[in-house]
């Protein structure tokens, strides 16, 4: 199973490793910055505190340690950071929690 976990500015979600960290955190109910969604602009870029990703080809300039959410696909348990608060949508039935 691809299930893995992911762990981003103190929230704990579920993901996989079939789906870029932007499609999944916005899954989750989290709302990260993005402009481009491929790689050019780097609005989505953040630190990887933990584990690995593939990180797809990419434009935008990152700095080592750091990753573009809407191009990185996770390989493991991942912890991430942004620079802010990452706003929330109201929950449903989505699974997120503060571990």
């Amino acid at each position: 199973m691809s299930q893995l976990t992911i762990k981003v500015n103190g929230k704990t979600v579920h993901g996989n490793r079939r789906e870029p960290l932007l499609v999944q955190l916005e899954k989750a109910g989290l709302q990260p910055e993005f402009q481009c969604r491929n790689g050019m602009c780097g609005a989505c870029r953040c630190k990887l505190k933990a584990g690995a990703v593939d990180h797809g080809d990419a434009m935008a300039f990152i700095a080592p340690n750091e990753v573009l959410a809407c191009c990185s696909i996770p390989k493991t348990n991942v912890d991430v950071e942004f620079d802010y608060q990452l706003a929330s949508l109201p929950q449903s039935n989505q699974e997120v929690s503060n571990r």
